[in-house]
């Protein structure tokens, strides 16, 4: 299990993407660092800059890599993609 790519995703309370995203995540025992952005400024901006100009919630990376919102991460579920991409 921990040779899986790192997951962080960037979260405001109470966000039911967030929740939705999370929920996918633990489901598959994947490892995730959950940052939560809203009230942060730095945090925010970090999260910003990261996702080039992405500033909605939640903001996904699976190691590096920006995969984007919890609708993207669902679509790239639904295609069968996030498996591979969580194996690194």
């Amino acid at each position: 299990m921990s040779d899986m790519a790192h997951v962080t995703i960037y979260t405001k309370p109470y966000c039911p993407y967030c929740i939705r995203a999370l929920d996918l995540l633990e489901k598959k025992g994947v490892e995730f660092t959950e940052i939560e952005a809203a009230f942060d400024p730095e945090k925010k901006r970090e999260m910003i800059q990261r996702a080039n100009g992405g500033s909605t919630f939640p903001q996904i990376f699976i190691g590096d890599e920006h995969i984007g919102g919890s609708d993207d991460m669902m679509a790239l579920e639904r295609a069968g993609k996030l498996d591979a991409m969580l194996a690194g």
